[in-house]
Order: C-alpha cells, then structure tokens, then sequence
C-alpha cells in the first residue's frame, strides 16, 4: 500500500526559507512520478513541481526559480527546498505520487494526474 507522509511545515517570515519532506513507501514499479500540490484556503489545490523517476523536472511559473524538488532515493524521501518565500506561497502542502508509470506532460501539476496523496503540511508566510 502506497503511503506519503509530509513534513517540514511551518511558520517563517517572508523572504525566507522552508524545506519540506514526503517519506513514500509501497512503490512497486521502477517508474513513477512524484509532485508537490499546494492550496490555500477557499483556492483549488494548484501544483508546484514534480519530478519522476528519471529525476525529470517541472516547475509551476510562479515558484521556478526560488523551489527546488529532490529526492534521496536511499530514504525513499521528496524534498522541496522553497526560497524566497511570500505570503502568496502560503498554504497546505500536499505530495503526490503516480506510482504505475510517469505523468503525461500536461498532467504534471494537474491534481488528476496523481492517485496518492499525504495528508498534508501547513505553510504559513507572514510579510
């Protein structure tokens, strides 16, 4: 059974910096893809970055640049470093995985392109 815990939320002050973590585990296949969602309160859950097996990349306009999506593969963990942050940037932070194959290009940060989710961490950007 595919699981996905965050972590690494909280409260910090604009301008400054977040890491976040997913620890994954139930994955069978050697191909999937992985995400970070976001959604503030009363806003649909609009993606961030994703990134798949072959450590493929893809960023949201306005988080490229200032977020970056890892993974270590010995943890079975995703990351996502945010820098620079903004009151915008405020929200839930949720991870996704398509753990059967990679997401097709315009699916990547589209909520249907991923069948698991975590639960959840709070990010909260004061200015």
């Amino acid at each position: 059974q595919v699981q996905l815990v965050e972590s690494g939320g909280g409260s910090v002050q604009a301008g400054g910096r977040l890491r976040l973590s997913c620890v994954a585990s139930g994955y069978t296949g050697s191909r999937y893809s992985e995400a970070w969602f976001r959604q503030a309160p009363g806003k649909e859950r609009e993606g961030v970055g994703y990134r798949d097996s072959d450590a493929m990349t893809h960023y949201a306009e306005s988080v490229k640049g200032r977020f970056t999506i890892s993974r270590d593969n010995a943890k079975n963990t995703l990351y996502l470093l945010m820098d620079s942050l903004k009151p915008e940037d405020s929200g839930t932070y949720y991870c996704a995985a398509k753990t059967s194959d990679w997401v097709a290009w315009s699916l990547r940060l589209r909520v249907e392109g991923y069948d698991y989710w975590g639960q959840g961490t709070q990010v909260t950007v004061s200015s």
